[in-house]
Formats: structure tokens, C-alpha cells, sequence
């Protein structure tokens, strides 16, 4: 794992002001960090070549696109070995309905976070999708029933 960049408060003020709002303009962001324009789009644009800001994305709302359920699946492999946990990711990474992928230490080899229209649709996709995957020896699933946090991103410490 890298090690962190050492970034300056300015360069935090800016991380979280566009984490908060990624359509901020300029103008706007460098009154937040107390720069004038000029300065601000530098340092956005380094922390863009550095790896620090990875992209800018729209937030979309799961049911105003027909997405009813969001379901977590422990997925465990009947073998560790590399090739296999990389031939389970790769079709894992086929799969749209599959909005997060995580390898997990321990009993479990991987959780997903998948969406589905609804129950009969999230059914068909795990018979027919998930469970045939690659060696996949077996797989748990829990539907949420509320959410009650769902922030994007990382705090954005101070120095």
C-alpha cells in the first residue's frame, strides 16, 4: 500500500469541498480554500495527476432508475488460489447489477454490494449469474431493508 501524500490544508480544503461537490466551479472552490483562481486549478490538477482525485461522477438515485433493492452477498470460493480469486474478479467485473466488490479476511472470500429492479429479477440474477460463477462454493445474501448512511469518499483529515 502506498503512503499517503503529504498534502497541506489547502490541498485538504479542496479535497473535501470537491468530494462534498465535484461540480464546483473554480472560481468558487479557490474563495473556499482562500486562493485566487489561478493557484486552485493547479493544485486540482495535481492532485488529479497524483492519484489523489481519481474522477468526478454524478450521484444517481437507485429507484428513480427502477433499482427497488440492494442486496450484500458473502460469496466464499471453494479455492484460495490466486488464479481463482482473480477469475472470480474478473467475472464479478461482467457483472453491472455488481456495484461494489470487496475481498474480506476470513471465513468469507468476498462481499458484494449488487442492485436489482426487484426480488424475481435479484433471484434470476443470483441463480443464473452469481452462484454459477466461477468456483464459487457458496453464497449468503441479506436484502437491506433501510439505509441510513451512504456517504461516499473518505474523511478528509486536517493536519
Amino acid at each position: 500500500m502506498a503512503s499517503p501524500l503529504l498534502l497541506d490544508s489547502i490541498d485538504r480544503t479542496i479535497l473535501s469541498e470537491l468530494q462534498d461537490d465535484g461540480r464546483i466551479t473554480n472560481v468558487e472552490l479557490a474563495r473556499r480554500a482562500g486562493l485566487t483562481a489561478p493557484p486552485c486549478l493547479r493544485r486540482v490538477r495535481s492532485l488529479e495527476e497524483a492519484g489523489v482525485i481519481n474522477g468526478y461522477h454524478a450521484r444517481l438515485n437507485p429507484a428513480a432508475l427502477g433499482y427497488g433493492i440492494t442486496v450484500f452477498a458473502l460469496v466464499s470460493l471453494r479455492s484460495q488460489a490466486e488464479e481463482d480469486l482473480r477469475g472470480f474478479e474478473a467475472h464479478v467485473a461482467t457483472l453491472p447489477e455488481v456495484r461494489e466488490c470487496h475481498m474480506l479476511n476470513g471465513e468469507i472470500d468476498f462481499i458484494l454490494k449488487i442492485v436489482a429492479h426487484d426480488l424475481q429479477s435479484f433471484q434470476s440474477f443470483l441463480t443464473s449469474r452469481l452462484t454459477t460463477a466461477p468456483h464459487v462454493a457458496s453464497v449468503k445474501t441479506s436484502l437491506t431493508i433501510r439505509t441510513s448512511k451512504d456517504q461516499p469518499g473518505v474523511p478528509v483529515d486536517t493536519p
